[in-house]
């Protein structure tokens, strides 16, 4: 739903893209209204004519007193293909086969352009997250594409990595998905890793993205050289107070945000102070990916308390680590040996940086740090995991973190995202695909093998049983208590979730090697001592 073309989208920046609709009056009361019980409904609505002239209609009807809204809705606009990314529940299969069959469905075609559409067309098929996500999303994609890679889809992997690249050449950095109303903020900066799956036996592949993978390196770093003593925020870049520079999660947009203005705008009207802070701070968890989580609260329970753009959070500077990593190993295969030093160096400060501000001593544990009060936030959740995926974490380090998570975090359905219930999706009881990945995969990294493989038994397991009820697999689980989910709630309305079949086929894989390995090593001691 935007007046932006796509000259428009390739040339201008986030402050001047035009979003005067998402702040019109009848945006706001048809997102207020009980038309849609999701607010994401009414913004992937398609308008029938320019929404200029659409909104002046409604001006004019609503001053003649005679308008009525639901019929002017759908006079005026296109509603979302509902079938696209939705599956039927199916216990007639394996939930490997119903996964199997999922990705063409959860795979939206070539986009053509339209001007008044909201979606940002891209030049190759793609896989969405499913549901009432029918756009491309950033940092799902690398979970889905562990999954496509293991189904045989090779070239649908390739695809999508040149969507992710073709968004940073054409806006200059990968959005949360492909939406105009996404064009404030990107996601974890997963585009690296996902680089590193697709070209890990191809050095003319990498070589062919390290330019992007710059070009999104210099996004989350614009500003950097602005910073100062009295400077010390700027965008996604924040000055520590030892003059080392690491980076938080920001939006460059205003406002409420559109797919969740109801929900943002009611709890805007709650608060007696301005609502700008608030609604940037909203803003920025969500390009967090962890849209809802105690590890943004300042009293780490009330949404009212959020200060997202305060925090320097562990997971992003990891993967900024892994980014600064791995373009410093594209230009040594390319013989630039200068860059190649440039970009060591900054991956070696972050690390140091890293570990003097993000590691507690106390807890030891790796926690979000609030820059504006000089101290750790206090949040115990999955992120403290990410540097030992990304192997930043030494030893000494690695143990006692593995050792919390097995003692406080690891429950019977999987790892718990934070130790805290708070009602916001991302804390207990929930269990989320993708921080399941990064934790167990922290134990294989750190030679806890068995350990990473009791967890991952455990997340399959519940996985399994839930599919094995209901025929559906979830965005999230409560790994505290499968027999949730044999409940009838809203909770489980939605079926299939294109992250959890990429990690639940590749932490499968896994287990089927190492079964594999030991039944191996089972015969050749047989016929050892046979002879």
């Amino acid at each position: 739903m935007s007046l932006i073309t796509i000259s428009c989208i390739e040339t201008k920046t986030e402050e001047q893209v035009n979003f005067d609709f998402y702040s019109s009056q009848l945006f706001q009361d048809v997102q207020l209204s009980t038309i849609f019980s999701d607010a994401k409904t009414f913004t992937d609505c398609v308008p029938k004519k320019p929404l200029a002239d659409i909104n002046t209609a409604y001006i004019l009807q609503k001053k003649q007193g005679n308008v009525d809204l639901k019929a002017f809705v759908s006079e005026n606009f296109e509603m979302p293909d509902f079938s696209e990314g939705r599956l039927a529940a199916d216990t007639n299969h394996t939930i490997t086969e119903h996964i199997l069959k999922s990705w063409s469905a959860l795979t939206a075609k070539q986009d053509h352009y339209s001007p008044l559409s909201s979606l940002i067309p891209l030049p190759h098929d793609y896989p969405t997250p499913g549901g009432k996500f029918r756009e491309m999303h950033y940092w799902h994609s690398y979970f889905i594409l562990e999954g496509l890679l293991l189904s045989g889809q090779q070239e649908s992997a390739k695809k999508c990595v040149d969507n992710f690249a073709f968004l940073i050449d054409s806006i200059g950095f990968i959005p949360q998905g492909n939406r105009t109303y996404y064009l404030g903020r990107s996601n974890p900066p997963f585009f690296a890793v996902m680089v590193e799956l697709l070209a890990a036996k191809d050095r003319d592949l990498y070589s062919q993205y390290l330019p992007y993978l710059v070009k999104e390196y210099d996004f989350w770093m614009d500003g950097s050289e602005k910073l100062s003593h009295k400077k010390r925020a700027y965008r996604r870049v924040v000055r520590m107070s030892d003059g080392s520079i690491l980076n938080r999660y920001w939006d460059g947009l205003d406002g409420p945000r559109p797919e969740t203005f109801s929900l943002d705008f009611k709890l805007g009207a709650m608060k007696s102070e301005t609502t700008d802070k608030l609604y940037k701070n909203l803003r920025a968890a969500s390009e967090s990916g962890w849209d809802n989580s105690s590890r943004w609260l300042a009293d780490h329970e009330h949404q009212s308390t959020i200060r997202t753009t305060d925090i320097i959070p562990v997971d992003l500077n990891s993967l900024l680590y892994f980014l600064e990593l791995k373009i410093a190993q594209g230009y040594n295969w390319k013989g630039e040996l200068r860059q190649t030093k440039v970009y060591l160096e900054k991956a070696n400060a972050r690390k140091e940086a890293l570990i003097k501000y993000l590691w507690d001593d106390q807890d030891l544990f790796f926690i979000d740090y609030d820059f504006r009060l000089n101290k750790k936030t206090g949040v115990l959740s999955l992120a403290g995991a990410f540097p030992l995926y990304f192997k930043i974490a030494s030893k000494t380090q690695a143990k006692p973190v593995l050792d919390r998570l097995k003692a406080q975090f690891l429950k019977t359905g999987g790892f718990i995202t934070t130790l805290k219930e708070t009602g916001q999706p991302w804390d207990a009881p929930h269990g989320f695909a993708p921080l399941q990945w990064i934790a167990i995969k922290a134990f294989y990294n750190y030679g806890e093998g068995k350990l990473g493989n009791e967890a991952a038994k455990r997340w399959l397991g519940l996985n399994k049983a839930v599919y094995h009820h209901t025929g559906k697999t979830m965005e999230k689980y409560d790994v505290t208590d499968s027999a949730f989910y044999l409940q009838d709630n809203d909770h489980i309305s939605e079926n299939g979730f294109s992250w959890t079949h990429g990690v639940f086929l590749a932490l499968q894989n896994i287990l089927t090697e190492e079964q594999m390995i030991e039944e191996m090593k089972v015969t050749n001691e047989s016929t050892h001592h046979r002879k």
